[in-house]
């Protein structure tokens, strides 16, 4: 009898879900990305890294793209939601560095489900606040036009498009 292979601990689901179609397209390939790592787990680094470093490549990416929407919503430049990126792309990159400079092979599987754990609660608040204040304003994603721009005193606070903040 042959065992039946455990679930991956990393895969999508529903509660990522923003509404906003692009963000969530972008979510769901940062998922696989992580699977995709998690299943190189224990494999040599020829396997592992190629793949974490698609996974860093992503990131980099998706953030970036959630920073240009924010800075184009009139978000303050230094708003928590920006500095969450910046602070796990520190940690993605700086694990890395540790897995291949000190020989600690074991980072990136520990790291694996903490960034899942952090991405849920990210998607769920900073995120979804996000998509939220976009479908307001009617934020063209493609464009960057908003079909009902706020009054500039609406935006002088603006924060990181969520109520955590």
């Amino acid at each position: 009898m042959s065992a039946t292979p455990a679930p991956p601990a990393i895969a999508w689901n529903d509660e990522l879900l923003t509404r906003q179609p692009q963000m969530d397209a972008t979510h769901r390939e940062f998922v696989e990305h992580l699977v995709q790592v998690e299943s190189a787990l224990g494999q040599s680094d020829t396997v592992l890294l190629p793949r974490y470093d698609a996974l860093v490549a992503h990131t980099v990416e998706h953030f970036a793209q959630e920073d240009r929407w924010m800075a184009a919503l009139g978000f303050a430049p230094q708003n928590c939601h920006s500095m969450q990126h910046t602070q796990v792309l520190a940690v993605l990159q700086d694990v890395r560095r540790q897995h291949v400079d000190e020989g600690k092979t074991d980072l990136i599987g520990r790291l694996l489900p903490e960034l899942m754990q952090w991405f849920e609660n990210h998607a769920q608040a900073a995120d979804a606040g996000l998509a939220g204040y976009m479908e307001e304003v009617g934020f063209d994603t493609v464009t960057g036009a908003m079909a009902r721009p706020p009054v500039a005193a609406e935006t002088a606070d603006a924060g990181c498009g969520s109520a955590t903040c």
